[in-house]
């Protein structure tokens, strides 16, 4: 082979490299391109503000909790049973006129003994973290309907809940929305713990060598056990910002977030040589999911439509990605 071939051999590797290291960025910014042609309203201050707020905010949280478990090597399918339980039990103390602080802490603890449920079943029983989170999926939803007198909503607008739910949904700081410095806080808290704690390397140990982290000395119950606590805590704050965003609770609404987490925190796994999940990885994978719903709803695609567009370009993001690491191997 010539110098010629070689160089050109060589100049295309590394444009398969970095397409198949980037291509959430790379998705991402040529998605905003053509929704900003195809739509006068996408960069306005307006519809940004409203996908950061209403489509980011609470996907992201929800996601960044299912990064730590699937960094962990597990799955937690009840992440929507967190959401709602905080979310129900946050509403109806509200309602029985209890005050907003005594409400978010009881309501998040109600996600957390959905965690604590899961952490028994998978460290205790031996259960496998999708059966396990599956039957807790199902306990939760009837839960909710037995609760709810078969699933009634429970609104609260006006008085006093609606000014606890304005308190923390619609106030600001230094004109950042409360919201969205929940979600920083998450951010740099998740990023801090599994990027650069000593738990962050028991919980990619266990992900990527379970067996070895085992006889390593790692205490793998007690690591697990907080993977899927903190997983549920970070659900029962989306709860209540999502009870204090449409204030009401609104029986399993928090399944909504299950499938679009999930696919987030794979399609972040793009960005990882070692396709393993990372803070940043996942937060592209949310913000690229948001923008194409909110993109898609602009320029007149009807829901199920919708769906199907995600569903192709997740697979479109990690085939191409996938396909030409494997390639280069």
């Amino acid at each position: 082979m010539s110098v010629s071939q070689d160089t050109r051999a060589t100049g295309a590797q590394k444009i398969g490299s970095f397409i198949a290291s980037y291509s959430v960025v790379i998705t991402f910014l040529a998605i905003c391109l053509f929704f900003a042609m195809a739509s006068p309203t996408f960069l306005t201050g307006a519809n940004l503000y409203n996908v950061l707020v209403n489509n980011v905010v609470m996907l992201a949280i929800v996601a960044l909790g299912l990064t730590i478990v699937i960094s962990s090597g597990g799955i937690d399918l009840s992440v929507g049973v967190s959401v709602d339980m905080a979310s129900m039990v946050f509403v109806m103390l509200l309602a029985a006129g209890y005050g907003g602080v005594f409400g978010v802490t009881v309501g998040l603890l109600a996600a957390v003994a959905v965690g604590v449920l899961n952490a028994i079943l998978i460290t205790r029983l031996k259960i496998s973290p999708f059966l396990a989170t599956l039957g807790v999926l199902f306990i939760g939803q009837s839960t909710q309907q037995l609760a709810t007198s078969g699933g009634q909503p429970i609104y609260l607008i006006t008085g006093y809940a609606g000014a606890q739910f304005n308190a923390i949904a619609r106030t600001s700081l230094l004109g950042v929305p409360m919201p969205v410095l929940v979600l920083v806080a998450c951010i740099v808290v998740v990023y801090l713990l599994l990027h650069r704690s000593v738990f962050g390397r028991g919980v990619q140990a266990m992900g990527a060598q379970p067996g070895v982290a085992w006889y390593s000395g790692l205490r793998v119950p007690r690591q697990l056990s907080l993977v899927y606590i903190g997983c549920a805590l970070l659900c029962g704050i989306t709860g209540i910002l999502l009870s204090a965003t449409v204030k009401s609770y609104v029986p399993l609404s928090g399944n909504a977030f299950l499938l679009d987490a999930i696919g987030a925190t794979f399609i972040g796994t793009t960005l990882s040589a070692e396709r393993r999940p990372t803070v940043i990885g996942t937060l592209l994978g949310v913000l690229l999911l948001a923008v194409v719903k909110n993109g898609l709803l602009l320029i007149g695609w009807n829901f199920y439509w919708q769906q199907v567009g995600i569903g192709v370009l997740v697979f479109l993001v990690l085939a191409v990605s996938f396909g030409l690491r494997r390639a280069r191997q």
